[in-house]
C-alpha cells in the first residue's frame, strides 16, 4: 500500500500531483471564506441545538455567520430528494434515470437549481430567526441572497476539484469543513480538561484525562474504519461463463456492505426531528414552544427515542432503495446467474433481502451509537459543546477520506500497470 504511494512523487506522476496541489488550494479558499462574516451581522451566540450538524460539516461557518453558512448542506438536500422521487413516484424523473449519462446530466441540472432554490428559502431562515422578527424584511432578502451566492459558489468550486483535482468536489468540501473544526476541539478539550492553577495531582489528573480523551476519539475513528469496510460477500456463479484452471466454474460476488445507507438516515432523522424547532422559531407560542423543548429535543428521553426510531426506519427504508433485491435477483437470472444453494427467481429475492435486513440491522445500531455519542457525552461531561465524541461529521469525513484514498490509490496502479504494459 505504502509502496504504490510512493510513487506519487515520481515524475511520472507530476500531473497527479498538480490535481493534489489544487484540491488543496480550491479548498483552502474554502477555508478562508469561513471566516469571512455576512455584512451587517454578528456570531450566533445562542444554541444551535438541531442545527449543530450543519455548523460542523460548514466547519463552524454557521457559528460565524460567514458567506458560506449553508454549506451545500441545501444541494444534498435536493439531492436526496431526487433519489426518492426516481422511485417511479413521479415518471419523467424515474425515465430520466433510466436514460443514461443524458438522464443523469439532467437530473443533476435539476438538483443544482432546486438545491439554489433551498439555499435562498432557507437563507431567509436563518435571517429571521437568527436577527428577529424586528429587522428589516430587505435585510433578511439581502442575507438571503448572499448565503445562496455563498452555496452557489460551493458548488461551482466543487465542480472545478471535481474536473480539475481529485474528484468527489462537494465530498471533500464537507470533509474539510469537518476537520477544519478539530483543531479547536482539541484545544477546547485541553483547556476544559487540564487546571494549570490547581496543584500537581490536579494538573496530573487533568493529562490522564485529555490523553484518555485523545485516545478514546482515535479508536471510535478506527472502528469507523473498520465498519465502513466490512462487507458480506454473496457469492455468484454464472453458468455460462468457462470453467477456471481447475476445473471449477469461474466465481464472482455481490458485496453487501454493513452501512450500506452510510450517514443519509442520520441527516434524514435529524432533519425530521428538527421540522418543529424550526416551526417552534416561527410561531412564537410558548406552550408549543415549552413542549417541543421537553419532549422533541435530542436531550430530552423521548426525543433521543424518536431520533433513534427515525434512524432505524430511514435505514431500511434507503439501504432497500439502494440495493433493490427483486431487480438484483431479475437482472442476475437473465445474465444466466444464480446464487448457489438458493433458487433463481423469487427465492433469490428473498434471500438477498433476508441477508440486507440483518446487515441494516447491524448498520443501523452502528449509526444509532455514532450519532448518539455525542449527544450522551454532552449529558455526562461539563465540557464546551465543541468538544464531542464520536458525531455524523467524523463518519462522514473518515468515509471521504477512505475513498479519495482508494481513488488516488487506484489512479497510480492504473498508470503503474500501462507503463509496465507499454515497455512490453
Amino acid at each position: 500500500m505504502f509502496t504504490n504511494m510512493k510513487q506519487l512523487f515520481t515524475s511520472s506522476n507530476k500531473d497527479l500531483r498538480h490535481r493534489i496541489y489544487f484540491t488543496l488550494g480550491a479548498l483552502m479558499i474554502f477555508i478562508l471564506g469561513i471566516s469571512i462574516r455576512v455584512p451587517g451581522t454578528e456570531d450566533v451566540t445562542s444554541s444551535l441545538g438541531f442545527l449543530e450538524l450543519l455548523n460542523t460539516m460548514g466547519g463552524g461557518a454557521l457559528k460565524n455567520f460567514s458567506i458560506f453558512a449553508l454549506g451545500i448542506m441545501p444541494y444534498i438536500t435536493a439531492s436526496i430528494i431526487m433519489q426518492l422521487l426516481q422511485m417511479d413516484i413521479i415518471p419523467y424523473f424515474s425515465e430520466l434515470s433510466k436514460q443514461g449519462a443524458t438522464g443523469r446530466q439532467k437530473i443533476n441540472q435539476i438538483t443544482r437549481y432546486m438545491g439554489i432554490a433551498f439555499a435562498f428559502i432557507e437563507g431567509y431562515a436563518f435571517a429571521f430567526s437568527f436577527l428577529g422578527s424586528s429587522s428589516d424584511p430587505i435585510k433578511y432578502l439581502y442575507i438571503a441572497t448572499i448565503l445562496t451566492a455563498g452555496t452557489s459558489f460551493l458548488l461551482w468550486l466543487g465542480d472545478q476539484i471535481t474536473q480539475k483535482g481529485l474528484g468527489n468536489g462537494t465530498s471533500l468540501i464537507i470533509m474539510a469543513g469537518i476537520v477544519a473544526t478539530l483543531p479547536q476541539m482539541f484545544i477546547d478539550a485541553f483547556n476544559g480538561l487540564i487546571t494549570f492553577d490547581g496543584t500537581t495531582q490536579v494538573i496530573t489528573l487533568g493529562i490522564i484525562k485529555f490523553v484518555l480523551f485523545v485516545i478514546l476519539y482515535f479508536a471510535i475513528v478506527i472502528g469507523m474504519i473498520f465498519v465502513q469496510e466490512s462487507e458480506r460477500r454473496i457469492p455468484i456463479q454464472y453458468a455460462n461463463k468457462s470453467q477456471g484452471v481447475y476445473g471449477n466454474q469461474a466465481q464472482s460476488f455481490l458485496p453487501i456492505k454493513l452501512n450500506t445507507a452510510n450517514v443519509v438516515p442520520v441527516i434524514f432523522a435529524s432533519s425530521l426531528i428538527s421540522v418543529p424547532g424550526i416551526i417552534a422559531q416561527f410561531v412564537k407560542n410558548e406552550t408549543y414552544t415549552l413542549i417541543v423543548q421537553k419532549y422533541l429535543t435530542y436531550t430530552t428521553p423521548v426525543g433521543f427515542m424518536l431520533y433513534v426510531f427515525f434512524i432505524f426506519v430511514f435505514s431500511y427504508f434507503y439501504t432497500f432503495i439502494q440495493v433493490k433485491p427483486d431487480e438484483f435477483s431479475k437482472n442476475l437470472q437473465d445474465n444466466g446467474g444464480y446464487i448457489p444453494g438458493v433458487r433463481p427467481g423469487e427465492e433469490t429475492t428473498k434471500y438477498v433481502s433476508r441477508v440486507l435486513s440483518r446487515l441494516t440491522v447491524l448498520g443501523s445500531t452502528f449509526l444509532v451509537v455514532i450519532a448518539g455519542l455525542p449527544i450522551i457525552f454532552s449529558q455526562v461531561t461539563s465540557l464546551p459543546t465543541s468538544v464531542s465524541i464520536g458525531g455524523t461529521g467524523i463518519l462522514i469525513a473518515v468515509g471521504v477520506a477512505l475513498e479519495t484514498y482508494k481513488q488516488l490509490e487506484g489512479s497510480i496502479l492504473t498508470r503503474s500497470y500501462k507503463r509496465g504494459y507499454s515497455r512490453r
